[in-house]
């Protein structure tokens, strides 16, 4: 008879931390099949992939497509079959009639188990049961180099009663969570309390393996971890970056909880093992491990690397050359330059000066400023030639003479000359225009369709103004000079449309602006509730019905990284046209969802 763990085991786990890339079969096996040769090498007895890393996250309508299932399972055998001595645990989709977001168990060139997901998100960014059909209960474990190992998937961990506490109860000693997470300001330590919790009530260790990159609007950050089992988080792998990292994990026997803490457990058999691989006899392999918790971001940090490599995967998965920004001298196009050019390098970041008659002498000196500073070749094209023909033409088409007068008309003419220059540049060129509207503008319409809102991806598209601010700041902390100018920074923001123009003649203070944004869109409170909470009335009203009239725009505007808790796009589909009114406060349940998949 094979003894698994009589005594306190040692396994030896590695975190593979991936970007992968939607749909790209063949470079995601690759990938796969390069950090197994790296954990192998490492001296790994296991190696744990992220959610769906065949197919990448999320495949969406590609699963409607025969031959795409058909590839991904065909990859998956690939991966099964180059697998070595030491066990692997993949994400791929299944198929049984019905699809499954499941995780292959591989070791040894074959295919010991799969696990079907059995929690299906479908709040959020999420639709999985668009396309999945629930897994069931536990009913095997896996038993490799001697240690009893559950296999899970992402939200399945985030049920308090779900697979992870069946698991437990059914002897598992380490339970593995494969996950394509996204990011959102704070999740990580919301995350770390959950998965906490969840191992020290099932007295398991658990390591969780999380998806890194971009993939259009969301963005994941990685942050792998591993906790023993009372919950003690002993390693962790660093936000927004790829790595395959060796932990070595103590275990503890099945049996001692049964024997010292029997609650939860009396009564709940034993789940079988199946033999994945005995204990490998690793020797010394310097390098590749992890033995500490990394680093944990700020707030400014991590949005702020989020956009980074939101931006970076958008633009090389896209495979698009470069990227065109039209520079104001704001603040918005100044963080964007500067984002991309951390994403991309400047050799592949141009900015491009519209200056209009309204055009201020110190925006065009802040435009060149930073272009100097962030080291990116410019070109300018004033636009008066064509504002003048264009207000003429306008002018005498609705019986006037001369040129349009200052107003709303004439300003969006403006907006949508730059708008077609740039896209000019951009079909000329080849390069991918970044739009430069932060969510405040895109929440209440301070945007024009076809102009400033013309482009391929806005970089800020969920980033409060007041965020913005904060991010530039940091950006200049990091790099102890005003890489930023801090002209731009202090200046009042202004749209530069009309004669002394600012934001606030049209919007409230973004300081005031942005907390009821954050309420009404983020939180769905109502007008009553946000006055309660010590709003201005009359400017709630204001707000929330220009956030209303605003969804048609929305809805036509550039793709851009989700990094609150609640974006513009996946996460809020609003109906455009809406007679709801919100009057009245209703009853409210209290229900907290967790963003996770």
């Amino acid at each position: 008879m094979r003894r698994y763990a009589s005594v306190m085991a040692r396994l030896r786990v590695a975190l593979c931390q991936l970007d992968t890339v939607v749909g790209d079969l063949d470079a995601n096996v690759a990938k796969i099949l390069a950090a197994m040769g790296q954990a192998e090498s490492d001296g790994a007895d296991l190696a744990v992939f992220p959610e769906l890393a065949v197919t990448g996250y999320p495949p969406e309508d590609l699963l409607l497509k025969p031959s795409f299932v058909e590839e991904n399972l065909a990859a998956l055998e690939r991966v099964a079959a180059a697998s070595g001595t030491m066990a692997s645990i993949v994400g791929y989709v299944d198929e049984n009639g019905d699809l499954y977001n499941a995780a292959a168990v591989v070791g040894g060139g074959k295919l010991h188990g799969v696990w079907h997901k059995q929690l299906l998100p479908n709040y959020g960014v999420f639709d999985e049961r668009r396309y999945f059909a629930a897994g069931r209960d536990p009913s095997e474990v896996y038993v490799v180099g001697g240690v009893r190992i559950g296999v899970t998937i992402c939200e399945d961990a985030w049920g308090p009663a779900g697979p992870v506490a069946r698991l437990g109860s059914g002897g598992a000693e380490l339970v593995v969570v494969l996950n394509a997470s996204p990011f959102r300001q704070g999740v990580l330590s919301t995350r770390r309390r959950m998965l906490a919790t969840r191992a020290a009530d099932s007295s398991t260790a658990l390591v969780y393996v999380n998806l890194v990159g971009g993939q259009d609007e969301l963005v994941f950050d990685g942050g792998s971890m591993v906790f023993d089992h009372d919950g003690v988080l002993v390693a962790s792998l660093g936000q927004f970056e790829e790595a395959t990292r060796v932990v070595e994990i103590d275990i503890q026997p099945a049996y001692r909880k049964r024997l010292l803490d029997p609650r939860g457990y009396e009564g709940a058999p034993v789940l079988p093992g199946v033999l994945v691989s005995d204990r490998r006899e690793t020797g010394e392999h310097p390098g590749g491990e992890v033995t500490s918790v990394a680093r944990q971001l700020t707030e400014e940090e991590e949005v702020y690397r989020a956009l980074v490599v939101a931006t970076r995967d958008y633009v090389e998965k896209g495979r698009f050359r470069a990227v065109l920004i039209a520079l104001s001298g704001g603040v918005d196009s100044s963080l964007v330059a500067t984002v991309a050019v951390d994403a991309l390098g400047p050799s592949r970041v141009h900015g491009v000066l519209l200056p209009s008659r309204y055009s201020s002498a110190h925006s065009l000196a802040d435009a060149e400023q930073l272009a100097k500073n962030l080291g990116i070749e410019t070109r300018t094209i004033p636009i008066e030639a064509a504002h003048g023909a264009l207000s003429g033409l306008l002018a005498a088409a609705v019986g006037g003479a001369g040129e349009l007068p200052a107003g709303l008309t004439d300003e969006n003419l403006q907006a949508r000359i730059r708008g077609n220059l740039v896209m000019g540049l951009s079909n000329e060129l080849g390069m991918l225009v970044l739009t430069t509207g932060n969510k405040s503008e895109m929440a209440v319409g301070y945007a024009t369709l076809y102009g400033d809102m013309a482009g391929g991806f806005a970089v800020i598209k969920d980033v409060p103004k007041t965020l913005v601010y904060d991010l530039a700041r940091w950006r200049n902390e990091v790099a102890g000079t005003d890489l930023i100018p801090q002209h731009v920074i202090d200046k009042p923001p202004s749209a530069e449309l009309r004669p002394g123009q600012r934001d606030d003649e049209s919007l409230p203070p973004y300081s005031v602006l942005d907390p009821i944004l954050q309420g009404y869109v983020e939180q769905d409170r109502t007008i009553e509730e946000l006055v309660e909470a010590g709003h201005d009335e009359a400017v709630v009203r204001r707000v929330v019905e220009l956030v209303d009239r605003a969804e048609y725009k929305r809805r036509q505007a550039a793709p851009g990284p989700r990094v609150t808790t609640r974006g513009f796009g996946k996460d809020r589909r609003m109906p455009i046209t809406n007679g709801f009114r919100h009057e009245r406060t209703p009853p409210r349940t209290t229900r907290v969802v967790e963003d996770e998949a």
